[in-house]
């Protein structure tokens, strides 16, 4: 079936007929979508296969041994023999490039077996200065050392601290995101350029209705995209769903509705290709960086803050994380709520007075 009749010919969008031009106009938008076995990878593959790469990349940090290096040296052996006894310490061989073995990651840290030992790590990464510590801690206690005391431990498993339960919720707001507005902005522009909207505006439908048939047929979508996500992190990772599933749905209903009105004013005017992959990439790619998907977005300074909190995803990802993680209610994120709506009727509405047919 061609393209032109997966649209649906003006002559089949009638006010008279047994469909009104929105039904029509949604069910055309989804046979688009069925069609495109690409479009169905990145709505429910894609996610799957970056938390699985991250976890793997990134496991949790209690369970991840610090690894040692130790340079040559007249009591290198003994040395080797400490750390390797030492619970929570792989020693590995390093040859002689130090430097590149610490650069690579392939060890947090080398010591030069002299008398005291030489330590030699990078000072300006996390896991480095936890190798140093431990480190230290197993030589001096094989050389003798004495505590004089010893601290008691209360160690306490927090459901959703992981960084892989921290993550999932980002990563479906990352693709709540890219399917919303590069789904919706290309499918308008392949549209345009191939002359199908010029013969619907000959067609008994208003503008609107074609806009609103591109979020209806989005929102359709967004229950397997969501459920797989989350179902996978739940049974492959044990990841909480602390709030309520209602929460849940009401928050990634919401997100997907302001990507898509985001996604209608990107594709309003563009004429092609190459002008919507400008716009999708210039509106997106802060969100990727900024709203805390991989990473926290306490890690850039004070003076982004306000900008940072001032995007949707940043906003969808807060709530959803507060919803699966925290056991939030709606009130509990009703600013995140309140600055995801903005973000879809602001939007739509520029959209629905900027949008041409050809």
């Amino acid at each position: 079936m061609t393209t032109e009749r997966a649209i649906g010919h003006p002559a089949t969008i009638s006010r008279g007929g047994a469909s009104h031009p929105l039904v029509e106009l949604t069910m055309a938008r989804l046979r688009e979508f069925v069609r495109e076995p690409e479009a169905i990878f990145w709505a429910v593959v894609f996610p799957i296969v970056m938390s699985l790469a991250l976890a793997v990349a990134f496991p949790a940090r209690g369970s991840q041994p610090v690894r040692v290096g130790v340079a040559q040296g007249p009591n290198a052996d003994a040395v080797r023999r400490t750390l390797g006894a030492a619970p929570g310490i792989i020693v590995r061989d390093i040859g002689a490039d130090e430097e590149r073995a610490i650069r690579e990651g392939e060890v947090h840290l080398v010591v030069v077996p002299t008398d005291p030992p030489t330590y030699r790590f990078d000072s300006a990464r996390d896991e480095s200065r936890v190798a140093r510590a431990v480190v230290d801690d197993a030589l001096k206690r094989a050389a003798g050392r004495s505590d004089p005391w010893t601290a008691r431990e209360q160690p306490l498993n927090v459901p959703g601290s992981r960084y892989i339960d921290w993550l999932i919720p980002g990563i479906l707001g990352m693709n709540i995101m890219s399917t919303g507005m590069w789904g919706i902005a290309f499918s308008i522009v392949q549209a345009r350029l191939r002359k199908l909207l010029k013969r619907m505006v000959a067609s008994p439908m208003r503008k609107s209705e074609y806009l609103l048939a591109q979020v209806i047929a989005r929102l359709m979508f967004l229950v397997p995209e969501v459920t797989v996500t989350l179902a996978f992190g739940v049974l492959a990772f044990g990841m909480p769903i602390n709030g309520s599933y209602a929460a849940v749905a009401a928050v990634c209903v919401l997100g997907a509705l302001s990507f898509a009105g985001l996604g209608l004013l990107s594709a309003s005017r563009a004429a092609s290709i190459e002008a919507i992959s400008g716009i999708l990439n210039l509106s997106m790619l802060p969100m990727w960086v900024l709203s805390g998907v991989f990473f926290s977005t306490a890690n850039f300074p004070d003076v982004l803050q306000p900008v940072i909190h001032a995007l949707p995803l940043t906003a969808l990802n807060d709530a959803l994380r507060a919803v699966v993680l925290e056991g939030a209610t709606l009130r509990a994120v009703g600013h995140e709520i309140a600055l995801l709506a903005a973000w879809g009727i602001v939007p739509f509405g520029l959209a629905l007075r900027m949008f041409k047919w050809f």
